[in-house]
């Protein structure tokens, strides 16, 4: 169930970099509430699945989940430059959180 959390929390934390961006310096209200409410519940799911799985591991995940999702929105949503360095970038932090998951002892 921590992975469930674990993941979950990942993908608000997409949710909530999204919503930041289009909240426009917090000028616009239901981006910024979204933003915050993504944030709230992220962070949530990111203390539950550390009840049970290393600190290291769930911060290490969350924050790669976070910064891969976003990326790839930026691409697909907002138009952001996906050169072969960045793709590349990307890929070795997938690469990354795969060792990260193999590596725990959950």
């Amino acid at each position: 169930m921590a992975w469930i959390y674990l993941v979950a929390a990942g993908v608000l934390e997409v949710v909530w970099a999204y919503a930041m961006k289009l909240s426009d310096g917090f000028t616009r209200p239901w981006p910024s509430t979204i933003m915050a409410v993504a944030m709230v519940g992220s962070v949530g799911l990111l203390a539950l699945a550390m009840r049970t799985l290393p600190l290291g591991t769930a911060y290490t995940i969350w924050t790669g989940i976070g910064a891969v999702g976003a990326f790839l929105v930026g691409i697909a949503v907002l138009g952001e430059q996906a050169s072969a360095m960045r793709l590349t970038a990307a890929a070795l932090i997938v690469s990354g959180l795969v060792l990260m998951k193999l590596s725990s002892p959950q």
